[in-house]
């Protein structure tokens, strides 16, 4: 019976400790076996590369190795078990209660909330801190061990900035930025270490390091999409080509000449590539369309009232006859032309402002266009929609615009409140009060977009032409 060099069991042995066997009494098992094997297969003439090809391929090369681990561990070892079935038991009801949530959510249905904030935390707090122990009772490799902990923490802070961004908590954009930072910074080098430093991968390194960079722009453009930051559809749009155009042909090709058999491995790649990858991106364009339009139509229907009311109050004041009463209408109407005056400034300032760069406004051109009832702005020309700065310079209270909008609105509603003594338009105060549709502070950190500011600058100014229509009306009526 042919018999192994000490070079031929070396070489066994190495590679059987290469794959990270944690359980001591095993290691020594596994290469006996592997050496009988390998001997076994050498008396039908084969050289010893060869008989040891032909073992590897009958136990399915490394993954086989580790089940027998996971076999041995899961026989002699309670902890293990104990973790196991916690992730299996955790991993399961988490992955079934989000679904269902999201399900109940589209629907509208009621618990969807109490069952997607339990399959979060099940996810977070049971699923993953089980599989990092089981991870480490396998492997026990140092080597990998900040791998599997910016693993798990990308994977926490993921679900639950998901859970409270969902939920409309405070705080859900910080968590998010977190979980990328994580995930960018720690996570994908670290895989991308461990990659590139396995002997059998050597020949596909730089398609683990363009696709590691594909990953990092979809990972951005995600989270830029989440927070409505520019360059989003950018950034993903170059992540999904590279991968897709990229890497995932040219590591097609490479582990087709490799194998002769398609691994689970790879089936499992190519349906997470198209089942996880493309629609989340494609989703994530869709919603982004949706949100964008959505505001525009919000913007055409203020827009389609402002000119309503305007002309209303028009028409209004060109039918009063009475002499009398003339100047105090006229007042009434340029009070509120004066306001609305003030508010237009304030946006095109922001607008200018979210189109240039810091410091320097831009020109505005087709952004803003002129019409019979004032300038009119054209929000599908405008670049930077979700802009925070703009906002945060002009509308925030404590601000120097802000805070002569608010006076300019008081001494406007104190003069209507004034013109009628018996009170008839004390609630004009209330629907002029800058609260009511302007930023307030908010302690929670979240920020207002250049988009929901023009908004409600919009709905001001609707208000002070509802206002102004009221005060028109009871006065003209009083002179009667």
């Amino acid at each position: 019976m042919p018999e192994l060099s000490l070079g031929n069991i070396d070489q066994i042995s190495n590679d059987i400790r290469n794959e990270e066997i944690s359980f001591s009494h095993l290691i020594d098992d596994l290469i006996d076996h592997v050496c009988c094997d390998v001997e076994f297969e050498m008396q039908a003439g084969l050289d010893f590369h060869q008989a040891y090809q032909r073992v590897k391929q009958k136990m399915g090369s490394v993954r086989r190795i580790r089940e027998i681990q996971e076999e041995t561990l899961y026989a002699v070892d309670t902890k293990y078990r104990i973790m196991k079935k916690t992730m299996k038991i955790s991993g399961i009801a988490g992955t079934v209660l989000l679904g269902n949530a999201a399900l109940f959510k589209i629907m509208h249905w009621p618990l969807a909330g109490i069952m997607l904030v339990l399959g979060s935390v099940i996810l977070a707090f049971v699923f993953m801190p089980s599989a990092l122990g089981v991870l480490w009772k396998e492997t026990h490799s140092g080597k990998r061990l900040f791998l599997y902990i910016s693993a798990f923490f990308a994977g926490m802070l993921f679900i639950a900035g998901t859970l409270f961004k969902v939920q409309h908590w405070p705080g859900a954009g910080t968590i998010l930025i977190l979980a990328a930072l994580t995930g960018i910074l720690f996570f994908i080098p670290s895989l991308l270490v461990s990659k590139i430093g396995d002997q059998e991968q050597s020949s596909k390194k730089m398609i683990y390091f363009l696709g590691a960079a594909g990953l990092i722009c979809f990972i951005l453009g995600l989270l830029f999409n989440i927070q409505h930051w520019p360059l989003a559809t950018t950034l993903q749009v170059a992540g999904l080509l590279l991968i897709s155009i990229v890497v995932f042909p040219w590591y097609t090709f490479a582990s087709w000449k490799q194998e002769n058999n398609v691994s689970a491995r790879f089936i499992y790649m190519v349906i997470g590539t198209i089942a996880v990858v493309v629609p989340c991106a494609l989703l994530n364009l869709s919603l982004q369309r949706s949100y964008e339009n959505s505001y525009f139509n919000h913007q055409a229907e203020q827009q389609a009232m402002f000119s309503y009311l305007s002309g209303k109050n028009q028409a209004f004041l060109k039918n009063i006859n009475d002499s009398a009463m003339g100047p105090v209408l006229i007042k009434i109407s340029s009070g509120a032309a004066s306001l609305i005056q003030v508010i237009n400034g304030v946006e095109a300032k922001m607008i200018a402002e979210s189109l240039g760069k810091s410091g320097k406004p831009a020109n505005l051109t087709e952004q803003i266009k002129q019409t019979e009832n004032g300038p009119e702005i054209q929000f599908y020309s405008i670049n930077g929609l979700f802009n925070y700065k703009p906002v945060e310079d002009f509308l925030m209270p404590g601000c120097t615009t802000r805070e002569e909008l608010d006076l300019k609105l008081k001494e406007y509603a104190d003069y209507l409140v004034s013109l009628t003594p018996g009170g008839e338009l004390s609630r004009l105060g209330k629907i002029l009060d800058p609260s009511v549709c302007l930023p307030v502070e908010d302690l929670s950190g979240d920020r207002t977009s250049l988009m929901a500011g023009l908004h409600s600058l919009g709905l001001v100014k609707n208000s002070i032409l509802i206002a102004e229509s009221e005060a028109l009306s009871v006065v003209s009526k009083q002179s009667k």
